[in-house]
């Protein structure tokens, strides 16, 4: 590429960079793209990019495969029920070790390499998410549902010109500690700090028409037709958590939320920074 079309492409953003600047973006982050190594390097080089043109970037992180593993080495099977995992006594301690240790302190060291700043944070600091046990027909244990979000912290770490980490495990009133849903904590977090966009990373390429078919995108979608999808089978299976994240992120204030591909390389600056977008926004 010449330098002239970089300048081109530089001055196409210009638009879009001038719309984000001092915006809050909360990015959750799982899947695929953190599985993959070369896919890991794009995201975490998209977020920096994104700090360095005055986003302010919050990062939400799963870690269910790295669960998966650590369980796999101690001899214990991972047990899901609708989608979420039973977590008794000793996979709590799991849970917290791997996504509040090594999955945390993994992305940090990898925003740096990348030229950022970044500050590894869990829901238990600063009583960041308070949670209640999840209630339900089924006892899942240690899994919660989050009852208060103090974004103090949060807002602490970007002040100081930090990329705040974040694993979704959270205090509860019981002294207990349990394990939340990322997507759930994003769209919380992201309410809470009244961010511009929520941003959930997935397998797919977003909302399809025709599960069987990536080309049947619906790339955009407002909350009050979410009902009628449901209706019409086209919001089904594990996309419907999602949707329901977005609606509610909506709903409480976050002017859009997004569904992209995460196995698509710079998938966030596609969608940040050029007209088409790509993945499917809710308004």
């Amino acid at each position: 590429m010449d330098n002239t079309k970089r300048a081109e492409i530089l001055i196409q953003a210009m638009p879009y960079i001038q719309k984000n600047y001092g915006k809050t973006i909360v990015v959750k982050y799982g899947g695929n793209a953190m599985q993959s190594e070369e896919l890991k390097e794009a995201v975490m080089s998209d977020i920096v990019l994104m700090q360095l043109v005055g986003i302010n970037v919050v990062l939400v992180h799963g870690g269910g495969p790295e669960i998966n593993n650590m369980l796999d080495k101690t001899g214990k099977e991972s047990v899901f029920k609708n989608g979420l995992r039973v977590t008794d006594k000793e996979t709590i301690d799991i849970v917290q070790q791997v996504l509040a240790g090594k999955v945390n302190k993994s992305l940090v060291q990898h925003l740096h390499q990348s030229g950022g700043r970044a500050i590894g944070l869990c829901g238990l600091d600063g009583k960041m998410l308070m949670a209640r046990k999840l209630s339900g027909p089924e006892d899942l244990g240690f899994v919660g549902e989050i009852d208060s979000v103090n974004p103090l912290i949060i807002m602490d770490s970007m002040k100081n010109g930090y990329i705040p980490v974040i694993s979704t495990i959270a205090g509860g009133y019981d002294g207990e500690v349990y394990n939340i849903n990322a997507d759930l904590a994003a769209a919380r977090i992201a309410s809470k700090l009244g961010a511009k966009k929520l941003i959930l990373m997935t397998d797919i390429r977003g909302l399809l028409r025709d599960v069987n078919d990536e080309e049947s995108l619906i790339s955009v979608v407002n909350i009050r037709d979410v009902p009628k999808l449901k209706k019409q089978g086209i919001i089904k299976g594990g996309m419907i958590p999602k949707i329901d994240c977005c609606v509610d992120a909506v709903k409480s204030g976050v002017k859009t939320a997004h569904i992209l591909d995460g196995r698509m390389k710079h998938s966030i600056l596609l969608e940040l920074f050029t007209d088409e977008g790509i993945g499917t926004m809710l308004y």
